[in-house]
Formats: structure tokens, C-alpha cells, sequence
């Protein structure tokens, strides 16, 4: 199989898992029992007002007709608009968006960062020094996310009171624009929190993948030969530690679909305001098309970087493109 074969597989293989992802969204939200229209009959909406709703989203209509016009608006640009709210989704969406990934990406990069560095000084020091940072990554990686949070707020926010335990900005905070928020200090004592929490705990893993494969690398040959030209030990290190980063850096983008499916439970612990929160306040409230939508996209964020690190692997190793050959 070429290498162009290849790709246009995985692509086609990526749209057909998508389109099964929409339509099985798309239906399992209309089969669920309840609907809106049975939370406006209990908050007292008028028999008019009922009828109007739901001949505006086409609830009368058979299922396939509902299917129908709703992957056509999508392909359109419209994803309809938030049931409670009144606004298009995209408009209640795309900052929630921005505040997860503000959130989320630099955690995440901080922890392979911290568990690269750790990971290359365990493996070059001594046996002790392994097995101390080993068992402290373990421990530190298996321990569930929302754990960590809830210690971390118990500590730092209700013990210590050094810092916000809830929200992305205080209520009071003026804002002057939408990204102006992101540049305040009020922002920054919000945010410290969750950002320590999210990168401690996924510095577990790339500590570990590390650790191993900087003592692989110290046992080959070429090793042996830094050393005899008199190489001094930090430059080794730092050479080692270059040959040994390709386990942590291909693991990256799964991590980081990783975080997104975790993101709803730390989000809902620190109150963050991002597409984890909104995802459950929509669930709760029965808004759909906001649930519906934000189901979508992180399960075509996680599609995508699946994708481009399958796509990475066929570039960097060929064997990749002949495995599926043979297969």
C-alpha cells in the first residue's frame, strides 16, 4: 500500500467514524426520554407558546425529516440555536471553546514538560533516584484528576486562602473587552489553581515513558562513546535526554484527547466556565442543540488528532503504510 493510499484510507475511515458519531448523537438526544417541551409544560407555558417551539425546531416532524434538515444547516454553518439561552449555539459555544483550550493545552504541555525533565534526570541518576521519582509518578498518575482538585481547592483555597477556588474571573471585574479578561491578575489567581492540578497530574505518564527510554538509551553503544571523548555530563545528558523524547512527543496529542474527555469533571469542580461546564449545564437544562453540538466537537477533536498522529506515524515510519499492507 503507498503512503497516499494510505492517507486517503485513514481520511475516508475518519469521515465515515464521524458521520456514525453525528447520526448516532443526533438520535440518541431525541430518544432520550423528556424533552424541552415537557420542562416549559412544568415552568407553566401556555398551550400557544408550546406549539410555536416546536414547530420552530420541526419536533412534529418524523425523525428522518428532523435528520434531514439538521445536517443540512450544519453543512450550512448553523447549528441551531441554545433551547434556554436564544442565541445561536455557535455564538454560546466558541468562547466556552477558548476558555477550555486556554485551560487545557498549556496544562497539558506544562505536565509533559515537568515529566520530561524529571523523567531525564531519574533515569541518569542513581538506582535510588529511579526508584524515588518512579514511585512518586505512579502515584501521581494514578490518582483520578478529580481528586486532585478537590484536594487542591481544600488546601490552597479553604485552608491557605492563597487563591480563588471557582470561576475564570471575579464577578466583579470589569470587562472592557471579550480577551481583555485574559491579561488581568484577577484572571491569573483564577487560573493558577487548575493549572497546577491539571499539570501535576498528567506529569505522571511522560515521567514515566521518560525515565525508560533515557536508560535505553544510555545502555547503547554510542553512549559509550560520549563518554570516552571526555563529553562533559550535562551535555550528555542533554543529548540523551533529545534521543529519548520521541515516546513523550508522539504520546502528546493523545494526552490531549485524553484531557478533553477528562475536562468535564475539572471544570465542574472549579467552576470554569468552558465546554466541559457548559456541556453538563446544557444536559441539565435540556438545551439539546447546545449538549448535541459540544458532543460533536470534542468528539471530532479527538477523530482529528487521532488522525494527524496516525498521519505523523506514516511520514516518520514507512513500516506503518507496509503493516497495512500486509494486513
Amino acid at each position: 500500500m503507498s503512503r497516499a493510499t494510505y492517507f486517503l484510507k485513514r481520511t475516508l475511515q475518519m469521515g465515515v467514524v464521524f458521520v456514525l458519531i453525528l447520526t448516532f448523537l443526533f438520535f440518541l438526544f431525541r430518544l432520550l426520554p423528556g424533552d424541552a417541551t415537557a420542562l416549559m409544560v412544568k415552568e407553566g407555558a401556555d398551550p400557544e407558546t408550546i406549539a410555536a417551539f416546536r414547530e420552530r425546531w420541526r419536533l412534529d416532524e418524523p425523525m428522518h425529516v428532523q435528520f434531514y434538515y439538521y445536517v443540512t444547516n450544519l453543512l450550512s454553518g448553523d447549528a441551531g440555536s441554545s433551547i434556554r439561552y436564544q442565541v445561536p449555539v455557535w455564538e454560546f459555544v466558541k468562547f466556552r471553546m477558548l476558555n477550555s483550550a486556554i485551560l487545557i493545552a498549556p496544562a497539558v504541555t506544562a505536565g509533559f514538560l515537568i515529566g520530561s525533565v524529571s523523567g531525564t534526570i531519574y533515569g541518569w541518576g542513581s538506582s535510588f533516584v529511579e526508584r524515588v521519582g518512579i514511585t512518586f509518578a505512579i502515584f501521581v498518575g494514578t490518582i483520578p484528576l478529580f481528586f486532585w482538585s478537590i484536594l487542591a481547592i481544600l488546601t490552597f483555597g479553604s485552608w491557605l486562602d492563597w487563591v480563588p477556588t471557582a470561576g475564570m474571573t471575579s464577578p466583579t471585574l470589569t470587562r472592557e473587552s471579550w480577551w481583555g479578561i485574559y491579561l488581568t491578575w484577577d484572571f491569573a489567581r483564577h487560573y493558577v489553581l487548575p493549572f497546577s492540578v491539571i499539570a501535576l497530574a498528567y506529569s505522571g505518564l511522560p515521567t514515566l515513558l521518560m525515565t525508560t527510554s533515557v536508560k535505553e538509551i544510555i545502555e547503547q553503544g554510542f553512549s559509550e562513546y560520549y563518554r570516552i571523548t571526555g563529553m562533559p555530563d550535562r551535555v550528555r545528558m542533554m543529548r540523551y535526554a533529545r534521543h529519548a523524547s520521541l515516546p513523550v512527543i508522539t504520546f502528546y496529542p493523545l494526552a490531549l484527547t485524553r484531557a478533553i474527555g477528562g475536562l468535564v469533571l475539572v471544570e465542574m469542580v472549579f467552576n470554569w466556565p468552558g465546554m466541559g461546564f457548559a456541556l453538563v449545564r446544557a444536559v441539565l437544562l435540556r438545551d439539546y442543540p447546545v449538549a448535541q453540538f459540544v458532543f460533536l466537537l470534542i468528539a471530532a477533536f479527538i477523530l482529528v488528532s487521532n488522525f494527524v498522529v496516525d498521519i505523523v506515524y506514516g511520514i516518520i515510519d514507512p513500516r506503518v503504510s507496509v503493516g497495512s499492507d500486509s494486513s
